[in-house]
């Protein structure tokens, strides 16, 4: 069966061209609905001695404008438009799984680094992605 919505996970880095291209051709197979995710996740400098924590605002909105432009830049220099671009703030796993179930996603296409041992054993993003959510999850293997 077709997919329908295809939701591109990012993060940072030279690989998310990468990542994104293998879902532009996904969804151009499938005439499927593309969306593209950075989460941010929150800022919380908390004190050791006993102080209220300390949240920098300022510094979130940074890092979303950031993202925003960062995503921007990206699907810009891929000739990408009408894609739904979302920058949320919050747990990575949250944040994407929500963002799937509000736009009925049925394949998460995500980067992995693939690591080994230990790195595999403590878990990673898209491990938590493939087993908690109910659509297809792609993990595109990148380079360290």
């Amino acid at each position: 069966m077709p997919y329908k919505n295809i939701l591109v996970a990012l993060d940072y880095g030279k690989d998310a061209t990468t990542v994104l291209k293998k879902a532009v051709v996904l969804s151009k197979q499938n005439d499927a609905r593309l969306h593209v995710i950075h989460v941010v996740e929150p800022v919380d400098l908390t004190s050791p001695y006993d102080l209220a924590p300390v949240l920098p605002h300022e510094l979130e909105e940074q890092m979303v404008k950031r993202a925003r432009m960062f995503l921007g830049k990206l699907l810009d220099e891929n000739h990408l438009n009408n894609i739904e671009t979302i920058v949320a703030v919050g747990s990575v796993k949250s944040e994407i799984f929500s963002a799937a179930e509000k736009s009925n996603i049925d394949l998460i296409v995500m980067g992995t680094h693939g690591r080994h041992g230990v790195g595999l054993l403590l878990g990673s993003t898209a491990t938590s992605i493939l087993h908690g959510t109910p659509c297809d999850v792609l993990a595109v293997k990148i380079s360290s």
